[in-house]
């Protein structure tokens, strides 16, 4: 198996395995490789740093029988051969493009409230019923809270609203 890091055409980075670099050729010319942040087809290998092998460890134990994985990892390749002589497939479609079009408009409409806003952490609660309380002066603020905090600020009518989770904040 090969691990390729991958680019699209919006400089998205990541990683994909294949059973040889035929195999990559193959799929990518088939339009069957898509970013996973974006979904664009338009991927290229991206420079790697080479995975060299350490010396200072001893041999690597003996696969008890590699025979059946390496008939398996041939088969692959065979099977992938055949398939991109059959020609192009019709590319799959990992998001549609009202998803992506709503991933657009909130990662904008994360983006201008991040540039209008400062961030203050997990002081969030407490200044913004400061703010409410009239004890400080207001300006737009985001950061961190619990459930009971944001709970409890909602309970006192400070109105709070959660920032949407993009896909790459879990990563």
């Amino acid at each position: 198996m090969i691990r390729y890091t991958l680019r699209c055409e919006q400089g998205h980075d990541f990683e994909s395995w294949f059973p040889s670099s035929d195999s990559y050729e193959a799929q990518r010319g088939r339009g069957l490789i898509a970013c996973p942040h974006c979904g664009s087809a338009r991927v290229e290998k991206a420079i790697m740093a080479p995975s060299i092998a350490r010396t200072d460890r001893g041999p690597p134990p003996a696969a008890p029988d590699a025979a059946p994985a390496q008939e398996t990892a041939r088969e692959t390749a065979q099977e992938t051969a055949q398939a991109a002589a059959q020609g192009p497939a019709n590319p799959v479609a990992l998001m549609g493009d009202q998803e992506r079009e709503f991933r657009r408009l909130v990662r904008e409409l994360r983006d201008h409230v991040t540039s209008k806003a400062d961030y203050v952490g997990e002081d969030f609660a407490d200044l913004a019923r400061k703010m409410h309380g009239g004890e400080i002066e207001h300006r737009s603020i985001y950061g961190e809270a619990s459930a009971d905090e944001v709970k409890a600020l909602r309970d006192d009518e400070v109105e709070v609203f959660p920032l949407p989770v993009l896909p790459e904040d879990r990563n």
